[in-house]
């Protein structure tokens, strides 16, 4: 009987090839280290060095604990801060004395920064304990 049988057409299992990367994937998820972003302890600085005996023109700016901002006293929100800064100084010759709660935080502190820069402001002193 003269039939003739349709060759077959070789076919790729992929099965094992699937079996094989997925050891791959398991191996790497178990030997890859993973960072961790910690919390850092910082313990602020204490000065012991002597006040300056010179009279300098200055601006306080206190920062508080929860993030308020207050200049000589006078409490002001975050949006006024720079404007108040470029009123007290038009001669931009005034030092700014920046005193922030060890527990204030550091956006607050940027906050300060900032609006001393954008009131062209450019002498910038940080306030600090001293040891007892």
């Amino acid at each position: 009987m003269g039939i003739k049988s349709a060759s077959a057409e070789p076919e790729i299992n992929l099965i094992p090839f699937i079996d094989v990367l997925l050891v791959v994937l398991i191996f790497l998820m178990i030997s890859t280290t993973f960072t961790r972003y910690q919390e850092l302890a910082i313990t602020l600085p204490t000065a012991n060095g002597a006040t300056s005996q010179s009279e300098v023109k200055q601006i306080h700016i206190a920062v508080s604990r929860d993030g308020r901002f207050a200049i000589n006293g006078k409490v002001t929100d975050r949006s006024q801060l720079g404007n108040k800064l470029s009123e007290l100084n038009p001669d931009h010759a005034i030092q700014v004395n920046i005193d922030a709660d060890a527990k204030a935080p550091h956006q607050a502190v940027m906050s300060a920064l900032e609006a001393a820069r954008d009131a062209n402001l450019s002498n910038i002193v940080f306030s600090s304990q001293t040891k007892k």
